[in-house]
């Protein structure tokens, strides 16, 4: 079920909201988000529930038995479980196909094993590093399948999500309220903003598979696909969190206006950013972070970031450039040289919307056909416009407006705008019943 489908909105969530909020102790609150949580995930496809209950019960199990005998070498067996599953799913047939040479296994890759198996592993290492946090096995089930976070994130750590069940006692107007609010705007992203700016992109980057692009096109498109990405993942996020909200729970923030950013280094402390400290504290600082070899370190963690995207070669060229651009950004800044904050916005913002063309693009070949065209290589080219007043709008909201959490934050809800917020709301739900709902793009990974 799509976040922004009917069957969503008005056939799991109130449902599911009733039943958890009439459940009167801590642990009928947590059965709930689990059975709630898995018939979410089954209705995708049923075939993935063995797989992420029997992953769950398997992480689980690895932590008492290392609790139990004290043997460190049970931790490792759980990170190798996780990787296992994740590098089998994700990753066999791309190594089959570009260094075997042997036909695919077609494996279906379960919907969101990225994080739920980076989620399992930042608890086994943390576990590693002298965190003493154990967990009973329903609400270690309650951590890892609730269903706001469990497609595409954000991605959450045992100690921001666990302790808040024990207090789940009573429901908050002001959470359902703010909930909602955040809900909502991330609906109006994903339908009003996200999905136009992607049918500016789309037809460029298939232009760009088949011919030549001009400089005014290649920049339309990568800039359209840079605000597809961000209002479609940023969507997601705002509507996740918002639904924590409404069951009582707050998950992490995971984008904070990143196209703003004067340097790359701060770019990726805005963007996605609950995956920039995971690959902060569990690949970057234990390669040796700033102490040793901290341009090698940044490299790899950024190509690691890119693989984790996906099993193809331009994914992990995105994570090299980013790497390499990031390490020079951190030299320059052990420099002491400055670059005046208009100038390294505007170096910043084309570098990040030139490498979002090979994180877009199915191939090299597209990828560089949309990258002469912006360089100017390829002429000017035609540049029609459609979908313009989307596009200024998600251009102004990205650059100037306030974020979501800025706006739910400063939200103070009273019952009488219950009536305006659910109204719109309700337009929303309408808008979204007219066509077919477009999966969000995270969900690919």
């Amino acid at each position: 079920m799509l976040f922004h489908s009917q069957l969503f909105m008005l056939g799991f969530l109130p449902p599911a909201l009733l039943a958890f909020h009439a459940a009167r102790s801590q642990r009928s609150r947590e059965w709930v988000l689990v059975v709630a949580s898995l018939l979410f995930y089954g209705g995708w496809d049923w075939r993935f529930v063995p797989a992420l209950v029997g992953l769950t019960l398997a992480n689980w199990l690895v932590v008492r038995m290392w609790a139990r005998t004290g043997w460190q070498g049970w931790l490792g067996v759980g990170v190798a479980i996780n990787l296992g599953v994740l590098g089998v799913c994700k990753y066999a047939d791309f190594v089959l196909a570009q260094f075997v040479t042997a036909a695919p296994l077609g494996i279906i890759l379960p919907l969101g094993v990225s994080f739920f198996t980076f989620q399992k592993i930042g608890y086994l290492l943390d576990l590693r590093r002298g965190d003493r946090h154990m967990y009973g096995l329903l609400e270690f089930f309650a951590f890892v399948t609730f269903f706001p976070q469990l497609i595409a994130g954000p991605i959450v750590r045992h100690h921001e999500l666990i302790p808040q069940f024990a207090r789940l006692t009573s429901a908050s107007w002001e959470g359902v309220a703010r909930g909602l609010l955040l809900f909502g705007m991330g609906l109006a992203k994903k339908l009003l903003l996200a999905d136009a700016a992607g049918q500016v992109a789309d037809p460029l980057f298939a232009a760009a598979g088949f011919g030549s692009v001009g400089l005014g096109q290649g920049w339309l498109g990568a800039g359209a696909y840079g605000l597809q990405i961000l209002f479609d993942f940023s969507a997601y996020s705002d509507m996740a969190i918002g639904l924590g909200l409404m069951f009582g729970l707050r998950l992490p923030d995971n984008f904070n206006a990143p196209y703003r950013a004067i340097s790359l280094r701060e770019f990726w402390r805005r963007w996605h950013m609950t995956l920039s400290r995971w690959l902060r504290d569990y690949v970057y600082i234990p390669l040796g972070g700033n102490r040793n070899g901290q341009a090698r370190n940044v490299v790899l963690t950024m190509v690691l970031g890119g693989l984790w995207h996906g099993a193809a070669w331009t994914f992990i060229a995105w994570g090299l450039a980013h790497g390499v651009a990031l390490a020079i950004n951190g030299a320059w800044a052990r420099a002491g040289w400055r670059m005046p904050a208009p100038l390294g916005w505007a170096l910043t913002l084309a570098f990040v919307l030139a490498a979002w063309v090979l994180f877009r693009a199915p191939d090299f070949a597209t990828a560089g056909t949309m990258l002469r065209g912006m360089a100017g290589l390829s002429g000017w080219g035609p540049v029609r416009i459609t979908r313009g007043p989307e596009l200024a709008a998600a251009a102004a909201l990205a650059l100037l407006g306030p974020t979501s959490q800025v706006v739910a934050e400063r939200f103070r809800p009273r019952l009488w705008l219950a009536w305006p917020v659910g109204a719109a709301l309700a337009g929303l739900v309408l808008l979204a019943g007219g066509r077919a709902p477009n999966e969000f793009i995270y969900f690919q990974f």
